[in-house]
Protein backbone atom coordinates (compact mmCIF):
# COMPACT_ATOMS: atom_id res chain seq x y z
CA UNK A 1 0.00 0.00 0.00
CA UNK A 2 1.07 3.80 -1.08
CA UNK A 3 1.90 5.82 1.68
CA UNK A 4 -0.54 8.68 2.47
CA UNK A 5 0.89 11.50 1.28
CA UNK A 6 0.87 14.25 3.99
CA UNK A 7 -1.08 17.14 4.70
CA UNK A 8 0.15 20.38 3.18
CA UNK A 9 1.93 22.30 5.26
CA UNK A 10 1.54 25.85 5.25
CA UNK A 11 3.54 28.20 4.11
CA UNK A 12 5.88 30.23 6.95
CA UNK A 13 6.40 34.04 6.83
CA UNK A 14 8.99 36.03 8.10
CA UNK A 15 7.50 39.57 9.03
CA UNK A 16 9.89 43.01 10.40
CA UNK A 17 8.29 44.84 12.88
CA UNK A 18 8.90 48.20 12.96
CA UNK A 19 6.45 50.31 10.67
CA UNK A 20 5.61 46.45 9.20
CA UNK A 21 4.02 45.46 12.02
CA UNK A 22 3.80 48.04 14.71
CA UNK A 23 3.96 51.85 14.40
CA UNK A 24 6.30 53.50 17.56
CA UNK A 25 6.78 56.31 15.96
CA UNK A 26 4.99 58.40 18.86
CA UNK A 27 6.89 56.74 21.35
CA UNK A 28 10.58 56.63 19.65
CA UNK A 29 10.42 60.27 19.22
CA UNK A 30 9.08 60.26 22.90
CA UNK A 31 11.89 58.43 23.75
CA UNK A 32 14.66 60.34 22.47
CA UNK A 33 13.40 63.47 24.06
CA UNK A 34 13.63 61.76 27.55
CA UNK A 35 17.26 60.58 26.50
CA UNK A 36 17.84 64.09 25.50
CA UNK A 37 16.60 65.45 29.07
CA UNK A 38 18.95 63.36 30.63
CA UNK A 39 22.00 63.81 28.90
CA UNK A 40 21.84 67.69 27.28
CA UNK A 41 22.28 66.64 24.07
CA UNK A 42 20.21 67.78 21.22
CA UNK A 43 18.09 65.14 19.30
CA UNK A 44 15.98 65.11 16.63
CA UNK A 45 13.61 62.17 17.70
CA UNK A 46 11.45 62.79 15.45
CA UNK A 47 13.38 62.55 12.04
CA UNK A 48 15.22 59.33 13.84
CA UNK A 49 11.54 58.16 14.04
CA UNK A 50 11.10 58.78 10.40
CA UNK A 51 14.34 56.25 9.50
CA UNK A 52 13.27 53.54 12.08
CA UNK A 53 14.57 50.26 10.08
CA UNK A 54 18.29 49.75 10.78
CA UNK A 55 20.03 49.24 14.37
CA UNK A 56 19.66 51.40 17.01
CA UNK A 57 23.21 52.09 17.15
CA UNK A 58 23.48 53.27 13.81
CA UNK A 59 20.60 56.28 15.23
CA UNK A 60 22.70 57.01 18.19
CA UNK A 61 26.08 57.32 16.47
CA UNK A 62 24.69 60.33 15.07
CA UNK A 63 23.88 61.83 18.05
CA UNK A 64 26.45 60.94 20.56
CA UNK A 65 30.58 60.10 19.91
CA UNK A 66 31.45 56.52 19.18
CA UNK A 67 32.52 55.64 23.05
CA UNK A 68 29.24 56.73 24.32
CA UNK A 69 27.17 54.65 21.87
CA UNK A 70 26.71 51.57 23.59
CA UNK A 71 26.16 53.17 26.90
CA UNK A 72 22.93 55.47 25.07
CA UNK A 73 21.99 52.24 23.17
CA UNK A 74 21.23 50.55 26.54
CA UNK A 75 19.78 53.78 28.74
CA UNK A 76 17.87 54.46 25.33
CA UNK A 77 16.13 50.46 25.38
CA UNK A 78 15.46 51.35 28.91
CA UNK A 79 13.70 54.78 28.08
CA UNK A 80 12.21 53.05 25.61
CA UNK A 81 10.20 50.46 27.71
CA UNK A 82 8.83 53.25 29.83
CA UNK A 83 8.16 55.74 26.87
CA UNK A 84 7.40 53.66 23.96
CA UNK A 85 5.71 50.41 24.71
CA UNK A 86 2.31 51.92 26.30
CA UNK A 87 1.77 54.03 23.04
CA UNK A 88 2.70 51.57 20.22
CA UNK A 89 0.35 50.80 17.91
CA UNK A 90 -0.16 48.16 15.32
CA UNK A 91 0.35 49.39 11.88
CA UNK A 92 -3.05 49.06 9.98
CA UNK A 93 -3.57 45.69 8.29
CA UNK A 94 -0.66 43.93 10.50
CA UNK A 95 -3.40 41.93 13.39
CA UNK A 96 -5.26 40.79 9.86
CA UNK A 97 -2.41 39.67 8.15
CA UNK A 98 -1.08 37.31 10.95
CA UNK A 99 -4.46 35.59 10.92
CA UNK A 100 -4.49 35.79 7.24
CA UNK A 101 -1.43 33.26 7.97
CA UNK A 102 -3.16 31.38 10.24
CA UNK A 103 -5.95 30.99 8.62
CA UNK A 104 -3.23 29.34 5.74
CA UNK A 105 -2.38 27.10 8.24
CA UNK A 106 1.07 28.74 8.32
CA UNK A 107 3.73 29.75 10.72
CA UNK A 108 4.32 34.10 11.51
CA UNK A 109 8.31 34.56 12.52
CA UNK A 110 9.10 38.20 13.41
CA UNK A 111 12.58 39.01 11.92
CA UNK A 112 13.81 42.79 13.33
CA UNK A 113 16.56 44.74 14.72
CA UNK A 114 14.80 45.60 17.65
CA UNK A 115 16.44 43.89 20.65
CA UNK A 116 14.27 40.48 21.12
CA UNK A 117 12.56 41.51 24.57
CA UNK A 118 11.72 45.02 23.45
CA UNK A 119 9.94 42.88 20.23
CA UNK A 120 8.27 40.39 22.51
CA UNK A 121 6.70 43.36 24.63
CA UNK A 122 6.16 45.28 21.70
CA UNK A 123 3.91 42.30 19.96
CA UNK A 124 2.60 41.54 23.38
CA UNK A 125 1.58 44.65 23.63
CA UNK A 126 -0.23 44.95 20.55
CA UNK A 127 -1.85 41.66 19.95
CA UNK A 128 -0.06 40.19 17.91
CA UNK A 129 1.99 36.53 18.68
CA UNK A 130 4.34 35.43 16.68
CA UNK A 131 5.50 31.47 16.75
CA UNK A 132 9.30 32.94 17.08
CA UNK A 133 11.04 36.32 17.14
CA UNK A 134 14.78 36.74 16.36
CA UNK A 135 15.93 40.11 17.25
CA UNK A 136 19.09 42.35 16.98
CA UNK A 137 18.94 41.70 13.49
CA UNK A 138 19.38 43.77 10.04
CA UNK A 139 19.52 43.36 6.42
CA UNK A 140 22.03 40.00 5.83
CA UNK A 141 21.91 39.54 9.44
CA UNK A 142 18.26 38.46 9.21
CA UNK A 143 19.39 35.60 6.53
CA UNK A 144 20.24 32.93 9.26
CA UNK A 145 17.26 33.26 11.58
CA UNK A 146 15.04 33.24 8.45
CA UNK A 147 16.99 30.42 7.20
CA UNK A 148 16.94 28.43 10.77
CA UNK A 149 12.67 28.86 10.99
CA UNK A 150 12.26 27.63 6.97
CA UNK A 151 10.98 31.03 6.02
CA UNK A 152 9.81 31.16 2.61
CA UNK A 153 8.24 34.57 1.92
CA UNK A 154 9.44 37.64 4.25
CA UNK A 155 7.63 40.89 4.49
CA UNK A 156 9.28 44.29 5.23
CA UNK A 157 9.25 48.27 4.87
CA UNK A 158 12.90 48.82 4.25
CA UNK A 159 15.64 47.86 1.68
CA UNK A 160 17.53 46.03 4.04
CA UNK A 161 14.67 44.09 4.40
CA UNK A 162 14.70 43.11 0.51
CA UNK A 163 18.09 42.17 1.41
CA UNK A 164 18.08 40.05 3.96
CA UNK A 165 14.88 38.01 2.31
CA UNK A 166 17.45 37.57 -0.49
CA UNK A 167 20.16 36.27 1.48
CA UNK A 168 17.91 33.82 3.03
CA UNK A 169 16.63 32.97 -0.61
CA UNK A 170 13.21 33.62 0.75
CA UNK A 171 10.38 35.73 -1.71
CA UNK A 172 11.08 39.51 -0.67
CA UNK A 173 7.88 41.34 -0.31
CA UNK A 174 7.77 45.24 0.69
CA UNK A 175 5.35 47.45 1.63
CA UNK A 176 6.07 51.12 1.40
CA UNK A 177 4.74 52.51 4.99
CA UNK A 178 8.22 52.86 6.52
CA UNK A 179 11.35 55.26 4.88
CA UNK A 180 11.83 53.40 1.57
CA UNK A 181 9.53 54.56 -0.81
CA UNK A 182 7.87 51.60 -3.16
CA UNK A 183 10.76 52.81 -5.95
CA UNK A 184 13.46 52.12 -3.86
CA UNK A 185 11.54 48.95 -2.76
CA UNK A 186 11.56 48.02 -5.95
CA UNK A 187 14.69 49.19 -7.18
CA UNK A 188 16.65 47.21 -4.17
CA UNK A 189 15.56 44.20 -5.77
CA UNK A 190 11.68 43.45 -4.14
CA UNK A 191 10.49 40.56 -5.58
CA UNK A 192 6.41 41.92 -4.58
CA UNK A 193 5.93 45.56 -3.63
CA UNK A 194 2.38 46.07 -2.34
CA UNK A 195 0.37 49.55 -1.42
CA UNK A 196 0.40 48.35 2.16
CA UNK A 197 -0.48 45.42 4.12
CA UNK A 198 -4.23 45.10 3.71
CA UNK A 199 -2.81 43.96 0.09
CA UNK A 200 -1.34 40.91 1.46
CA UNK A 201 -4.27 38.49 2.34
CA UNK A 202 -5.00 38.45 -1.08
CA UNK A 203 -1.99 38.30 -2.82
CA UNK A 204 -0.82 35.58 -0.15
CA UNK A 205 -3.72 33.17 -1.71
CA UNK A 206 -3.36 34.27 -4.93
CA UNK A 207 0.42 32.94 -4.48
CA UNK A 208 -0.17 29.88 -2.88
CA UNK A 209 -2.64 29.08 -5.49
CA UNK A 210 -0.71 27.35 -8.03
CA UNK A 211 1.04 25.15 -6.25
CA UNK A 212 -1.88 24.14 -3.43
CA UNK A 213 -3.69 22.92 -6.93
CA UNK A 214 -0.42 21.20 -8.34
CA UNK A 215 -0.73 19.50 -5.09
CA UNK A 216 -4.41 18.35 -5.33
CA UNK A 217 -3.86 17.20 -8.88
CA UNK A 218 -0.95 14.69 -7.69
CA UNK A 219 -3.55 13.77 -4.73
CA UNK A 220 -6.13 13.08 -7.37
CA UNK A 221 -3.21 11.42 -9.68
CA UNK A 222 -2.47 9.13 -6.50
CA UNK A 223 -5.71 8.38 -5.28
CA UNK A 224 -6.23 6.51 -9.00
CA UNK A 225 -10.20 6.32 -9.61
CA UNK A 226 -12.61 8.57 -7.17
CA UNK A 227 -15.91 8.73 -6.32
CA UNK A 228 -17.09 12.09 -5.44
CA UNK A 229 -19.94 12.75 -2.74
CA UNK A 230 -21.24 15.58 -4.83
CA UNK A 231 -23.18 17.68 -3.46
CA UNK A 232 -23.72 20.56 -5.89
CA UNK A 233 -22.01 23.06 -3.76
CA UNK A 234 -19.12 25.07 -4.63
CA UNK A 235 -16.41 22.84 -2.90
CA UNK A 236 -17.42 19.81 -4.41
CA UNK A 237 -18.25 20.93 -7.37
CA UNK A 238 -14.75 22.29 -8.21
CA UNK A 239 -13.18 18.59 -6.37
CA UNK A 240 -15.44 17.06 -9.40
CA UNK A 241 -13.72 19.25 -11.99
CA UNK A 242 -10.40 18.42 -10.46
CA UNK A 243 -10.46 15.06 -10.19
CA UNK A 244 -11.84 14.98 -14.43
CA UNK A 245 -8.74 17.24 -15.37
CA UNK A 246 -6.24 14.51 -13.07
CA UNK A 247 -7.66 11.45 -13.65
CA UNK A 248 -9.87 12.19 -16.41
CA UNK A 249 -13.99 11.09 -16.89
CA UNK A 250 -14.06 7.68 -17.18
CA UNK A 251 -11.97 7.18 -13.47
CA UNK A 252 -14.31 9.60 -11.98
CA UNK A 253 -17.77 9.58 -10.70
CA UNK A 254 -20.02 11.54 -9.20
CA UNK A 255 -22.44 10.96 -6.66
CA UNK A 256 -25.38 12.80 -4.90
CA UNK A 257 -27.24 11.94 -2.10
CA UNK A 258 -31.24 11.82 -2.65
CA UNK A 259 -33.21 12.28 0.59
CA UNK A 260 -35.64 14.14 1.75
CA UNK A 261 -33.13 16.53 3.18
CA UNK A 262 -31.76 17.58 -0.36
CA UNK A 263 -33.62 20.54 -1.79
CA UNK A 264 -35.12 19.50 -5.18
CA UNK A 265 -33.09 22.12 -6.49
CA UNK A 266 -30.13 21.56 -5.51
CA UNK A 267 -30.58 18.09 -7.40
CA UNK A 268 -31.63 19.52 -10.82
CA UNK A 269 -28.40 21.78 -10.89
CA UNK A 270 -26.19 19.20 -9.65
CA UNK A 271 -27.27 17.18 -12.47
CA UNK A 272 -26.86 19.63 -14.85
CA UNK A 273 -23.07 20.51 -13.53
CA UNK A 274 -21.91 17.04 -14.08
CA UNK A 275 -23.36 16.50 -17.53
CA UNK A 276 -21.26 19.32 -18.48
CA UNK A 277 -17.89 17.96 -17.44
CA UNK A 278 -19.05 14.53 -19.34
CA UNK A 279 -19.29 12.42 -15.62
CA UNK A 280 -20.91 9.52 -14.33
CA UNK A 281 -24.04 11.06 -12.11
CA UNK A 282 -25.47 8.59 -9.87
CA UNK A 283 -28.21 9.47 -7.47
CA UNK A 284 -28.12 7.01 -5.06
CA UNK A 285 -31.17 6.83 -2.37
CA UNK A 286 -30.10 7.70 1.78
CA UNK A 287 -32.08 7.18 4.75
CA UNK A 288 -30.54 9.52 7.54
CA UNK A 289 -34.39 8.70 8.71
CA UNK A 290 -33.93 5.04 9.80
CA UNK A 291 -30.90 6.32 12.13
CA UNK A 292 -32.36 6.95 14.98
CA UNK A 293 -29.38 9.76 16.25
CA UNK A 294 -29.96 12.11 13.17
CA UNK A 295 -34.05 11.43 13.62
CA UNK A 296 -33.23 12.76 17.32
CA UNK A 297 -31.32 15.96 15.94
CA UNK A 298 -28.96 16.51 18.73
CA UNK A 299 -25.69 18.49 18.05
CA UNK A 300 -24.27 15.58 16.09
CA UNK A 301 -26.78 14.81 14.11
CA UNK A 302 -24.16 15.63 11.06
CA UNK A 303 -22.65 12.67 12.58
CA UNK A 304 -25.45 10.41 11.58
CA UNK A 305 -26.01 11.92 8.11
CA UNK A 306 -22.25 11.63 7.35
CA UNK A 307 -22.10 7.95 8.31
CA UNK A 308 -25.38 7.23 5.89
CA UNK A 309 -23.74 9.01 3.39
CA UNK A 310 -20.18 7.02 3.61
CA UNK A 311 -21.49 3.50 3.62
CA UNK A 312 -23.79 4.27 0.88
CA UNK A 313 -21.13 5.28 -1.32
CA UNK A 314 -18.52 3.04 -0.30
CA UNK A 315 -20.35 -0.25 -1.69
CA UNK A 316 -21.45 2.21 -4.42
CA UNK A 317 -17.93 2.60 -5.52
CA UNK A 318 -16.75 -0.66 -5.16
CA UNK A 319 -19.34 -1.86 -7.29
CA UNK A 320 -17.86 0.86 -10.20
CA UNK A 321 -14.61 -0.16 -9.77
CA UNK A 322 -13.69 2.81 -7.97
CA UNK A 323 -11.05 2.85 -5.38
CA UNK A 324 -12.01 5.77 -3.26
CA UNK A 325 -15.01 7.47 -1.79
CA UNK A 326 -13.78 11.46 -2.05
CA UNK A 327 -15.18 14.50 -0.71
CA UNK A 328 -15.38 18.40 -0.64
CA UNK A 329 -14.31 18.83 2.76
CA UNK A 330 -11.85 21.81 2.94
CA UNK A 331 -8.93 23.61 4.64
CA UNK A 332 -11.46 26.25 6.52
CA UNK A 333 -13.79 23.08 7.61
CA UNK A 334 -10.83 21.48 9.66
CA UNK A 335 -11.14 24.20 11.77
CA UNK A 336 -14.36 25.69 11.63
CA UNK A 337 -16.16 25.08 15.01
CA UNK A 338 -18.47 22.16 15.62
CA UNK A 339 -18.29 19.71 12.95
CA UNK A 340 -18.97 16.39 13.84
CA UNK A 341 -19.40 15.32 10.16
CA UNK A 342 -15.63 14.92 9.05
CA UNK A 343 -14.87 12.40 11.58
CA UNK A 344 -17.77 10.14 10.92
CA UNK A 345 -16.87 10.49 7.20
CA UNK A 346 -12.96 9.67 8.15
CA UNK A 347 -13.87 6.61 10.17
CA UNK A 348 -15.37 5.11 7.19
CA UNK A 349 -12.10 5.92 5.06
CA UNK A 350 -13.62 9.16 3.04
CA UNK A 351 -10.63 11.34 1.30
CA UNK A 352 -10.58 14.78 1.51
CA UNK A 353 -8.14 16.13 -1.20
CA UNK A 354 -9.25 19.65 -0.94
CA UNK A 355 -8.54 19.54 2.63
CA UNK A 356 -5.28 17.98 2.53
CA UNK A 357 -3.50 20.57 -0.46
CA UNK A 358 -4.31 23.04 1.65
CA UNK A 359 -6.52 24.43 0.03
CA UNK A 360 -9.26 27.32 1.59
CA UNK A 361 -12.78 28.15 0.82
CA UNK A 362 -11.78 31.41 -0.93
CA UNK A 363 -8.77 29.39 -2.89
CA UNK A 364 -11.22 27.30 -4.13
CA UNK A 365 -13.82 29.73 -4.97
CA UNK A 366 -11.20 31.61 -6.71
CA UNK A 367 -9.96 28.45 -8.79
CA UNK A 368 -13.32 27.61 -9.73
CA UNK A 369 -13.83 31.49 -11.00
CA UNK A 370 -10.53 30.86 -13.24
CA UNK A 371 -11.63 27.46 -15.01
CA UNK A 372 -14.64 28.94 -15.33
CA UNK A 373 -17.02 26.45 -13.24
CA UNK A 374 -20.55 27.60 -12.28
CA UNK A 375 -20.25 27.15 -8.82
CA UNK A 376 -17.63 29.66 -8.01
CA UNK A 377 -19.94 32.65 -6.55
CA UNK A 378 -22.69 29.95 -5.32
CA UNK A 379 -24.03 30.54 -2.01
CA UNK A 380 -23.38 28.30 0.69
CA UNK A 381 -26.29 25.65 0.63
CA UNK A 382 -26.60 23.41 3.50
CA UNK A 383 -28.80 20.11 3.99
CA UNK A 384 -32.41 21.66 4.59
CA UNK A 385 -31.86 19.07 8.41
CA UNK A 386 -29.42 22.05 9.42
CA UNK A 387 -32.80 24.67 9.55
CA UNK A 388 -34.34 22.74 12.38
CA UNK A 389 -33.04 23.70 16.25
CA UNK A 390 -31.35 21.24 17.98
CA UNK A 391 -33.50 18.55 19.86
CA UNK A 392 -36.33 18.98 17.82
CA UNK A 393 -37.13 16.18 15.88
CA UNK A 394 -36.05 15.84 12.06
CA UNK A 395 -39.07 14.61 10.02
CA UNK A 396 -39.83 14.70 6.38
CA UNK A 397 -42.72 17.00 7.17
CA UNK A 398 -40.63 19.25 9.09
CA UNK A 399 -37.81 19.39 6.27
CA UNK A 400 -40.65 20.07 3.35
CA UNK A 401 -41.81 23.07 5.69
CA UNK A 402 -38.34 24.51 5.72
CA UNK A 403 -37.81 24.32 1.63
CA UNK A 404 -41.40 25.21 0.91
CA UNK A 405 -40.67 28.28 3.05
CA UNK A 406 -37.79 29.07 1.57
CA UNK A 407 -38.56 29.04 -2.05
CA UNK A 408 -41.70 31.38 -1.72
CA UNK A 409 -40.05 33.80 0.59
CA UNK A 410 -37.09 34.06 -1.96
CA UNK A 411 -39.52 34.53 -4.55
CA UNK A 412 -41.45 37.36 -2.92
CA UNK A 413 -38.26 38.88 -2.43
CA UNK A 414 -37.02 38.80 -6.03
CA UNK A 415 -40.62 40.04 -7.01
CA UNK A 416 -40.32 42.86 -5.26
CA UNK A 417 -36.57 43.85 -6.25
CA UNK A 418 -35.16 42.47 -2.37
CA UNK A 419 -33.09 40.09 -3.99
CA UNK A 420 -30.65 38.29 -1.63
CA UNK A 421 -27.72 35.90 -1.72
CA UNK A 422 -28.03 34.36 1.18
CA UNK A 423 -31.42 32.62 2.94
CA UNK A 424 -31.92 31.18 5.88
CA UNK A 425 -35.20 30.14 7.12
CA UNK A 426 -34.94 28.23 10.66
CA UNK A 427 -37.32 26.31 12.37
CA UNK A 428 -37.74 26.54 16.19
CA UNK A 429 -40.62 24.24 16.16
CA UNK A 430 -43.66 27.00 16.30
CA UNK A 431 -41.32 29.97 15.24
CA UNK A 432 -39.67 30.97 11.65
CA UNK A 433 -36.86 32.91 12.25
CA UNK A 434 -35.35 34.30 9.02
CA UNK A 435 -31.70 34.95 8.45
CA UNK A 436 -31.00 36.79 5.37
CA UNK A 437 -28.03 38.82 4.10
CA UNK A 438 -27.36 41.60 7.08
CA UNK A 439 -27.70 44.58 4.45
CA UNK A 440 -31.13 43.31 3.65
CA UNK A 441 -32.59 43.22 7.26
CA UNK A 442 -33.75 46.75 7.49
CA UNK A 443 -35.34 46.20 4.31
CA UNK A 444 -37.23 43.12 5.09
CA UNK A 445 -38.19 44.39 8.47
CA UNK A 446 -40.15 46.68 6.63
CA UNK A 447 -41.94 44.60 4.84
CA UNK A 448 -44.04 42.41 6.90
CA UNK A 449 -46.08 41.65 4.41
CA UNK A 450 -43.16 39.64 2.66
CA UNK A 451 -43.17 37.55 5.33
CA UNK A 452 -46.58 36.53 5.35
CA UNK A 453 -45.71 33.64 2.43
CA UNK A 454 -44.04 31.75 5.05
CA UNK A 455 -46.68 29.64 5.99
CA UNK A 456 -46.65 26.64 8.75
CA UNK A 457 -45.39 28.53 11.85
CA UNK A 458 -47.56 30.27 14.26
CA UNK A 459 -45.18 32.72 14.17
CA UNK A 460 -42.35 34.11 11.85
CA UNK A 461 -39.65 36.57 12.95
CA UNK A 462 -36.22 38.11 11.66
CA UNK A 463 -32.74 37.60 13.05
CA UNK A 464 -31.77 41.18 13.24
CA UNK A 465 -28.03 39.89 12.82
CA UNK A 466 -28.44 38.16 9.43
CA UNK A 467 -27.33 35.20 8.30
CA UNK A 468 -24.75 33.30 9.95
CA UNK A 469 -23.59 30.20 8.22
CA UNK A 470 -23.70 27.82 11.04
CA UNK A 471 -25.63 29.85 13.67
CA UNK A 472 -27.52 27.11 14.90
CA UNK A 473 -24.35 26.07 16.55
CA UNK A 474 -24.26 29.48 18.75
CA UNK A 475 -26.95 27.72 20.98
CA UNK A 476 -24.53 25.34 21.78
CA UNK A 477 -22.51 25.26 25.24
CA UNK A 478 -18.95 25.42 24.51
CA UNK A 479 -18.18 22.13 26.18
CA UNK A 480 -20.05 20.23 23.27
CA UNK A 481 -18.31 22.20 20.61
CA UNK A 482 -14.93 21.13 22.37
CA UNK A 483 -15.73 17.68 22.61
CA UNK A 484 -16.56 17.36 19.23
CA UNK A 485 -13.55 19.43 17.22
CA UNK A 486 -14.56 19.00 13.94
CA UNK A 487 -17.32 18.61 11.35
CA UNK A 488 -19.36 18.09 8.24
CA UNK A 489 -20.56 20.29 5.68
CA UNK A 490 -21.06 24.14 7.31
CA UNK A 491 -24.79 24.74 8.67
Amino acid sequence: MKPVRPVTAGPVVGFDLDMTLLDARRGVTATYAALAAETGVTIDGEAAAARLGPPLEEEISRWFPPERVPDMAARYRELYAVHALPVSLPMPGAVDVVAQVRHHGGRVVVVTAKSGPLAQASLAHIGIEADAVEGWRFAETKAEAMRAHGVTIYVGDHVGDVVGAHAAGALAVAVPTGPCSADELGAAGADVVLPDLAAFGGWLSSHLLPGRLDDLAARLAELGSVLVAFSGGADSAFLLAAAVRALGADRVAAATAVSASLPAAELAAATDFAARLGVRHLTPSTNEMGREGYRANGPDRCYFCKAELTETLRPLADSLGLAHVVTGTNADDAVAGFRPGIRAAAQRGARTPLRDAGLIKAQVREASRRWGLSTWDKPAAACLASRIAYGIEVSPVRLARVERAEAVLRAALATAELGVRNLRVRDLDDVALVEVDADRVDALSARPDLLAVVEGFDRVEIDPRGFRSGSMNELLPAAVVRASGDDGDRQ
